[in-house]
């Protein structure tokens, strides 16, 4: 019996290196992995600008108290630059982002001033107000979004400002899913007496993409060596990670281990958790193999704590675990020391701040408890039952809308 972090390293350990970049359009970068540091070719912004619409002046021609009425030589869109320089007693009109002329340090708002023909007046304002400094955003070879990160929209648009039409990301990262025993139907098929309808390749899938990786289905596998043999190395040789599950607590699970003993190897199969024990973990090949319990909601629980780690690793992540909070709990919970216990939770912040209740019912077969839940409730190995009113820690999923 090892411990979750032990289980944690354990795998982590095992994943060398991150795939393999590859140049793709900014357009669709959205979630990918940023291969190397990206630099600044330039300053942003390049050129001093206008922060609003108004009248470009020197601060000297404006006096401590009072209006100066000065002549306006030019009117500046955005975009355009003005190759001359503003004399003492001159101002230029401005609009949002136009670069401020020469002979000027100041921006007065359009609305704070009065305009008559070429003449403008202007109240007193503060030497540098409303400029936007050369490089106040980005200076020209500082490393602006580092290698490892995940790309959102925000990056997006500074990838795009930097005038980069393509970004290296790494790879995603290959995962082959393959569901074993039986006692399992295909959803859509005539389900016979004894059989349940396969969830958790579904489940699986979507967790996979979720986590930024590329799911292919190699469907249920039945209780037959071979089949089962043939089916594990075709999925290994197309995959960088292969998933089975079930077939990983009794039973059958002596089949897989067998199987895999022939054409790979087994590290470990129980862990101090609650629920998911059951893990089987080993490689076929150069893939990383993870045998997930068949329990639907102990899938993807082994799937999140173990697989994703791991695949965000091989993806080239930075981070490669969650954020976790504290939260106050609502209600009692019973808890055996001496393991890990996740329970699904209900995460809200109200005037007390963040508190937790348990989605009812925790059986490691209701998978309505994670639809009904937002987070999980984490429950360290040393603590036992936990009273109403005590600190527990949580993990938002990833969808959680507070």
């Amino acid at each position: 019996m090892i411990s979750v972090g032990e289980g944690q390293a354990h795998i982590l350990a095992r994943v060398a290196s991150a795939t393999s970049p590859e140049l793709i359009p900014v357009a669709h970068a959205l979630g990918r992995v940023l291969a190397d540091d990206l630099r600044a070719p330039f300053d942003v912004p390049p050129d001093d600008n206008s922060a609003v619409d108004g009248y470009a002046v020197a601060s000297a021609d404006l006096p401590a108290a009072g209006h100066a009425t000065l002549h306006v030589i030019a009117d500046l869109p955005a975009g355009s630059v003005f190759d001359g320089t503003v004399k003492p007693g001159q101002a230029a009109r401005i609009m949002t982002g136009a670069p401020t002329p020469a002979g000027t340090d100041t921006v007065a708002p359009q609305e704070l001033v009065e305009r008559v023909g070429d003449q403008v007046k202007v109240p007193t304002t503060a030497k540098g107000a409303n400029v936007r400094l050369r490089g106040e955003d980005v200076q020209a070879g500082r490393v602006v979004i580092s290698a490892g990160t995940v790309l959102r929209p925000q990056e997006l648009g500074v990838i795009a400002s930097l005038g980069f039409p393509q970004v290296l990301v790494r790879q995603r990262v290959r995962v082959a899913i393959l569901s074993t025993g039986d006692e399992v139907a295909e959803p859509g098929d005539p389900r016979k007496p004894g059989q349940i309808y396969d969830s958790n390749r579904f489940s699986l899938r979507g967790l996979i993409e979720q986590a930024g990786g590329v799911p292919t289905d190699f469907g249920i596998a039945p209780d037959i060596r071979d089949e089962l043999k043939a089916r594990l190395v075709e999925a290994s040789r197309a995959a960088d990670i292969v998933l089975t599950s079930g077939g990983v607590s009794v039973g059958v699970y002596d089949l897989v281990k067998d199987v895999l003993g022939e054409i790979g190897g087994i590290d470990f199969w129980q862990v101090a958790m609650q629920p998911g024990r059951p893990l089987a973990v080993g490689r076929i090949g150069e893939a990383l193999f993870f045998g997930l319990p068949g329990n639907p909601v102990a899938s993807m629980l082994t799937f999140i704590l173990f697989v994703r780690p791991a695949l965000w690793k091989r993806a080239g992540r930075r981070e490669i675990f969650p954020v976790q909070l504290s939260a106050a709990g609502t209600e009692a919970m019973r808890k055996k020391p001496g393991r890990r216990e996740f329970k699904r939770g209900v995460l809200t912040f109200g005037a007390r701040g963040w508190e937790v209740r348990t989605t009812g019912p925790q059986g490691s077969g209701i998978l309505t408890s994670m639809v009904a839940g937002n987070c999980l409730i984490v429950i360290e190995e040393e603590r036992g039952d936990v009273t109403p009113g005590e600190t527990v820690l949580v993990e938002p999923f990833g969808d959680l809308h507070a």
